[in-house]
């Protein structure tokens, strides 16, 4: 089983969302060729780059296939307490998304699940602390590994439902509009969303 994360937002933008999503590589592989096909995008697929109707149409080729996800969201937690570094603050609630989303479908991955964590938000030394906090925690499910997300398909379906996700949150002229994108998801139960609360 393989789950695939990428965030969307941060500290600064007011809102941090991660997606975590169980797929199988083929399938990813399958949804992104179809939709460039369909398109005629070339290149990684992002969220920021796609509009609203060619996401609405990425989710109904997402429909066909066997997925779940769980998208966690961070509000209120993203702001720092007084004097806070924010770019500390910003890896703290990074790792409290990846847990919260990634630790509930762990149960029903048999054991040999691998994390796929896209590599370029933060430098070198900050993502091995981070993979290291996460994967002790992870324990006997399986591993960590970090990938560029141009080069899997599956961290680019996280990174167009993370940054959906980001958007629904945010009070904008879009939000009405992925609200009703990712809602047949929410209903029926292949997205989860979760929001994280500041401890």
């Amino acid at each position: 089983m393989n789950i695939y994360c990428d965030e969307s937002g941060g500290v600064g933008r007011g809102v941090m969302t991660l997606a975590a999503i169980a797929i199988s590589a083929a399938d990813a592989d399958a949804v992104v060729a179809r939709f460039r096909d369909a398109t005629g995008h070339i290149g990684e697929l992002k969220g920021s780059r796609i509009d609203l109707d060619e996401r609405a149409l990425l989710f109904g080729m997402l429909a066909d296939v066997h997925f779940r996800a769980t998208v966690s969201i961070a509000i209120s937690a993203v702001k720092p307490d007084e004097g806070e570094d924010r770019g500390d603050h910003d890896v703290a609630i990074y790792c409290a998304l990846m847990k919260d989303a990634v630790f509930p479908m762990l149960p029903d991955s048999g054991g040999c699940v691998e994390v796929f964590m896209d590599d370029g938000r933060y430098g070198p030394a900050i993502l091995a602390s981070v993979r290291q906090d996460i994967a002790r925690d992870i324990g006997p499910f399986g591993r960590i590994c970090y990938e560029m997300s141009h080069t899997l398909a599956g961290l680019q379906l996280a990174d167009v439902m993370a940054n959906s996700f980001f958007n629904r949150a945010l009070v904008n002229d879009r939000q009405a509009r992925m609200a009703a994108i990712v809602a047949p998801f929410l209903d029926d139960g292949r997205i989860v969303m979760r929001i994280l609360e500041r401890d």
